[in-house]
């Protein structure tokens, strides 16, 4: 009861802010039309002649984006609940920190699966053949990085005493765990430095197996080279349990209001 009490507190709170609504759903769309228009002349599509554009490309990538902004929007409450004094009454109660944490967690992947669904809806324009098993696998992979990011987020916001430090985290952390995972350029021809960067990257096995999903029943121009799927499923999974046990270990130490 405790955990679905906060995720639905997540959700209304999410639906009560118009602005924060407008932003989640046209912040990733604005990323993606321009960048994908602007680098379009610039991207070297796959093997054969006139096999995918960069359009198509990034579009996983901005699906995992939004899923990512969902994560860091949602994990700031952490910080403005401990300053409101919200997060003092909930961690007073007889409930315990890994159910708050799970609560968190679980309105942050509800919406970030949301999101991420009214943008998935727009994968034909990208030129990727959704099918119906497509759209199904996709978001499963979806609810998956949603659940990894929303528990590294509250990992690191638990830790956090104001928005401004978690903002510093956020870029200097999360935006590069993103940028290097593939969703942005692939990792044939980088640097070796940055190869092994995006070979330990978690969110790199993340994005993998949400371009075999979206390309599940036909064959993706950029499969070549990814990681196995059964391979890519643990890496996310383990890497989203171990955020989540460090998340409810930093809120054990999180002491109440006296």
């Amino acid at each position: 009861m405790t955990v679905l009490t906060l995720a639905m507190r997540e959700v209304i709170r999410f639906l009560r802010q118009r602005s924060r609504v407008t932003g989640a759903i046209l912040q990733p769309l604005v990323f993606w039309l321009l960048l994908g228009s602007g680098l379009s002349a610039s991207f070297r599509p796959g093997p054969n002649p006139g096999e995918g554009t960069y359009v198509e490309y990034f579009f996983p990538g901005i699906l995992a984006l939004a899923v990512l902004f969902s994560a860091v929007f949602s994990t700031i409450a952490v910080v403005e609940d401990r300053r409101s004094g919200f997060l003092q009454g909930v961690l007073v109660a007889p409930v315990s920190r890994f159910g708050v944490v799970a609560g968190q967690a679980l309105g942050s992947t509800i919406l970030g699966g949301v999101q991420a669904a009214l943008l998935l809806a727009l994968a034909p324009a990208a030129g990727v053949p959704l099918t119906w098993r497509a759209a199904a696998a996709a978001m499963g992979v979806l609810a998956l990085l949603a659940f990894a990011l929303s528990a590294l987020g509250l990992a690191l916001a638990w830790r956090m005493s104001s928005t401004q430090g978690f903002h510093a985290i956020m870029n200097l952390v999360l935006m590069p765990l993103w940028l290097l995972s593939g969703a942005f350029f692939p990792a044939a021809g980088v640097p070796g430095w940055m190869g092994a960067v995006m070979a330990v990257n978690p969110l790199t096995y993340g994005l993998a197996l949400l371009r075999r999903a979206l390309y599940i029943d036909a064959p993706g121009p950029w499969e070549a080279g990814l990681p196995p799927v059964l391979g890519s499923l643990a890496v996310i999974t383990l890497f989203g349990l171990a955020a989540h046990i460090v998340a409810a270990l930093q809120a054990r130490r999180e002491q109440p209001a006296q």
